[in-house]
């Protein structure tokens, strides 16, 4: 895989013990307005190439039940603020959990229209005592 390593890595090896949101929430630019009009431009990511994004174990995790990693947009960095869930893995166990085990999102959705995106991971069962994640966008996701 090849991960872009700026400001579309998500996480980059990030220790995940407790429910916690990525290291890095990309901020889209502000729309802007019109001239000669009140309301700004609605943001539209539009069809065209799919962008994939890979979320990766490196490090294996222990003593949790199971993770669930979110693909989330918000209105706030802390993606607390009218948060909308774009994207769920669904709660996958602490057994598949390994270091290697890929999560793909095939492509980012088009209905991201809030100002922050990022990830959340939600613990389940008791705070892990191991376990990191590498997330970001990619160039092409291996089969």
């Amino acid at each position: 895989m090849i991960f872009d390593n700026s400001q579309l890595l998500f996480s980059n090896d990030q220790a995940v013990t407790v429910t916690a949101i990525s290291t890095n929430v990309v901020q889209w630019n502000a729309m802007g307005t019109v001239y000669d009009h009140a309301a700004a431009l609605t943001r539209d990511i539009g069809d065209g190439n799919p962008v994939p994004l890979l979320v990766q174990v490196t490090t294996a995790f222990a003593t949790l039940t199971s993770l669930t990693i979110t693909l989330e947009s918000a209105d706030n960095a802390a993606l607390s603020t009218n948060a909308v869930v774009h994207w769920s893995s669904g709660a996958i166990a602490v057994a598949d959990l390994v270091a290697g085990k890929q999560v793909p999102i095939r492509f980012l959705p088009k209905d991201i229209e809030k100002l922050y995106l990022g990830l959340r991971y939600t613990v389940t069962g008791t705070t892990a005592t191991a376990g990191a994640i590498r997330a970001g966008i990619v160039a092409g996701i291996q089969s």
